[in-house]
């Protein structure tokens, strides 16, 4: 499957930003097309699983101000979306579309800091050939044979 769990978290993060919305605490500016994608997972999510009571504990945990699902609700929501994609492929290509361009609208933000890299996307680090080395970041290489030690000074 295409990853469900990240429908999962955008439904979750749609019950979120309503509950905030009603308690009158939204964000001063909303990303109108990550709102606008979390909201069609959402439309999808809600018809086909309209009545099912897990959808009612996503929106009471969300109201409540939980940072995440529970492990038992994410579950519930993760097999009632498998078990709806497994049994009707074009639900499952709809869920996968709205997903993936609630993703393609969050965009990519990545930080790192000291030492670190972050890479927002794809990476791919080759070496070829005999005597090549490759790495996303590397210190002093040697290739082939090392260098004799040198022994310690004396103090």
């Amino acid at each position: 499957m295409f990853g469900v769990e990240l429908a999962v978290g955008y439904v979750f993060a749609w019950a979120v930003r309503k509950a905030r919305r009603a308690a009158g605490t939204a964000d001063g500016i909303v990303d109108r097309a990550v709102d606008a994608g979390m909201e069609r997972v959402h439309q999808i999510v809600t018809e086909r699983l309209d009545g099912d009571g897990t959808l009612a504990r996503v929106e009471e945990e969300a109201a409540s101000g939980a940072a995440e699902l529970s492990p038992r609700t994410r579950q519930r929501l993760q097999l009632a979306l498998e078990d709806e994609a497994e049994r009707d492929p074009a639900f499952a290509q709809a869920l996968e579309e709205a997903v993936s361009a609630a993703k393609a609208a969050q965009g990519t933000s990545v930080t790192a800091s000291g030492n670190g890299v972050a890479v927002g996307g794809d990476v791919t680090i080759r070496a070829e050939g005999a005597g090549s080395v490759a790495a996303l970041t590397m210190g002093d290489v040697t290739i082939g044979t090392p260098p004799p030690a040198t022994p310690p000074t004396a103090r």
